[in-house]
């Protein structure tokens, strides 16, 4: 990540912590927020590496195509915010939102991931409360997930992923940690 982007992320961080977003995943998440800590070492800006679903037999589905773009903003109360989008996107013909035929408006939902809450976590497992997602099935969700932080990579792994895995399979999402 180039320098010149770094400071708009963190000006992004620190809106996160001032924003009426903190106070409602604080709100929607307060028994769990008051039981978790947050690690040190889970604070800060990380971009995606990869998001997979990762079968019995090891083959891998890349769910958002070959080298798929994503951040994830945490700060130190645990809120957070995270986006994930395909990296090449079909544009909208119309140059209009509201004009999209129904092959548009799929792939824009199948191509893009964005939701915000409260992450904390201990130290054999990752728990997140989502306040509001791009897929509305997950609004008001909470999960735990096993994870790990080896240097600058963390990986977490989805028990049972909700976007076109077969039975047996689980998700696997890198991020590695954004530098000045």
């Amino acid at each position: 990540m180039s320098r010149a982007k770094f400071p708009l992320l963190i000006a992004c961080l620190a809106l996160a912590t001032a924003s009426p977003f903190a106070a409602a995943a604080q709100e929607a998440t307060q028994p769990q927020a008051t039981a978790m800590t947050v690690p040190r070492q889970l604070v800060g800006a990380w971009t995606l590496v990869r998001c997979d679903n990762v079968y019995p037999d090891g083959h891998r589905v890349e769910l958002y195509g070959p080298h798929p773009e994503g951040m994830w903003l945490i700060n130190a109360q645990g809120d957070y915010m995270m986006q994930i989008v395909r990296a090449r996107r079909m544009p909208f013909a119309a140059n209009d939102k509201s004009k999209g035929t129904p092959d548009k408006y799929r792939a824009a939902s199948m191509d893009s991931n964005a939701h915000y809450g409260h992450v904390s976590a201990d130290a054999n497992a990752m728990h997140s409360a989502i306040v509001h997602a791009t897929f509305p099935n997950w609004d008001g969700k909470s999960g735990d997930s096993k994870y790990t932080i080896s240097g600058d990579e963390l990986t977490y792994t989805v028990a049972k992923p909700s976007s076109g895995a077969a039975e047996g399979a689980h998700g696997e999402v890198v991020w590695r940690r954004v530098h000045d």
